[in-house]
């Protein structure tokens, strides 16, 4: 059977789009089962640079199937101006589906996100601000509307009519907004319906049927493992299961389904939006990891916190995922610099730290302990084998498997996909 889930292996922004560019090319399916429109990937591709939010990495190639699975939930405006600027872009939206029982972000999961963020001051999450965690949550609550109420007007309506009224109070009384007309807010879904439902269908029964034909099924992660509702650095993280064990739920299918697990991480660290952060730099490292590796959000634009790359993370994306292998990205942004840091643990009142207590507010009273490292001054982007790196590069990456107790099977030096070394 060829499945393979490709999740992050840190807080997201590990070059996933990258990777999943690399398989899709070979791929039957690609498939996206979490998260919404506050994710996003960058795929440098034939010289064009695609930045996707929603539609799965694989609708580059024309004979890839892309799947839109029943975890995500769908904002049908975004998915569509991401559909129009693709196909402006010379990309067939033909292998394009989208799973009957996805969620939809409406207008007021939207202005309830932003008025929430706003109201709670210094103690905000930092979030993206596209309705996600109140899609969620309506989801939880059992009164979300999915792609396949959206696309019935009758069904539609109704819905729409009795949660708006509701949601409306909220925003009024509770936040003091404005609220937002339901007539307008009908029409305006309504059209977008129309276009959507040509591609909603049942993916779960299509994906049954191509793991039992052993078609080559690629299902693609959102986001990165420490920002997992349950596993991770709650509560600053994202509202769905970015982890090997979400896509069972997402995509429709058995654990036994996915046979192996590629976690993907930078040779640093990154973080966007609150949250501790054990190895965050705050010096001319960290702005050269910022400005070098170029890190800002593909969604939001935001500067990414940038730190030194911490083990302790990386074994808990082994264990939580069950990694059969890691992808390292990025190692390019490392040249130049002439000491290079692995946090191996902390420590915290006279005791060693080797994963994050269920209290992240203990994460403040945790110093970093670090191996050190002498970096290398050669441009490695150009290299294609694991041979070819400087001696200081190999001694690095074999220092990650042994610290991250996981293989390091890819190594990406520069942002193309040919950029890229298979070990």
């Amino acid at each position: 059977m060829n499945t393979i889930a490709l999740v992050g292996a840190q807080w997201g922004d590990e070059g996933k789009g990258k990777v999943i560019d690399i398989l899709a090319k070979s791929s039957d399916y690609v498939v996206r089962a979490t998260g919404g429109s506050n994710a996003g990937h960058t795929v440098v591709s034939g010289g064009k640079t695609y930045k996707l939010h929603l539609i799965p990495s694989g609708i580059l190639y024309p004979d890839t199937k892309n799947i839109i699975g029943n975890g995500v939930v769908v904002d049908p405006k975004v998915v569509l101006e991401e559909m129009d600027s693709l196909v402006k872009m010379g990309v067939s939206m033909k292998n394009l589906f989208i799973d009957l029982r996805a969620h939809v972000v409406l207008p007021y999961h939207k202005e309830i996100d932003e008025l929430a963020e706003k109201a709670k001051g210094k103690d905000a999450i930092g979030t993206t601000k596209r309705g996600i965690g109140p899609c969620y949550a309506d989801k939880c609550d059992r009164i979300g509307i999915r792609v396949i109420d959206l696309i019935n007007p009758e069904t539609f309506a109704q819905k729409l009519k009795a949660n708006l009224e509701f949601k409306n109070k909220i925003i009024v009384n509770v936040y003091g907004g404005k609220p937002l007309d339901y007539k307008s807010v009908l029409d305006e879904y309504n059209g977008y319906a129309k276009r959507l439902a040509p591609f909603a269908c049942d993916t779960g029964v299509m994906l049954y049927d191509a793991i039992k034909a052993n078609k080559r099924i690629v299902f693609e992660g959102a986001q990165g493992t420490l920002l997992d509702l349950d596993s991770g650095t709650y509560p600053f993280v994202t509202s769905s299961h970015p982890i090997s064990g979400g896509f069972c739920a997402g995509a429709g299918v058995g654990p036994t389904a996915i046979k192996e697990v590629l976690g993907i991480a930078k040779s640093y660290t990154t973080r966007v939006g609150a949250g501790p952060f054990p190895t965050e730099l705050d010096d001319e490292v960290g702005k050269h990891l910022l400005e070098v590796g170029k890190e800002f959000g593909v969604t939001t634009g935001r500067a990414r916190r940038c730190g030194w790359l911490d083990a302790v993370i990386l074994r808990i994306a082994v264990r939580i995922n069950g990694l059969t292998s890691l992808a390292i990205n990025k190692l390019d942004t490392l040249t130049g610099l002439k000491k290079l840091k692995i946090a191996t643990h902390y420590m915290r009142d006279g005791k060693e730290v080797n994963d994050f207590p269920a209290d992240i507010s203990l994460l403040e009273g945790c110093t970093p302990v670090y191996e050190e490292f002498d970096g290398w001054t050669e441009d490695i982007s150009g290299c294609k084998s694991f041979d070819a790196l400087p001696e200081n590069a190999k001694k690095y990456i074999l220092a990650i498997e042994r610290l991250a107790g996981c293989k390091v099977s890819m190594i990406g030096v520069g942002p193309d996909h040919e950029q890229n070394i298979n070990r």
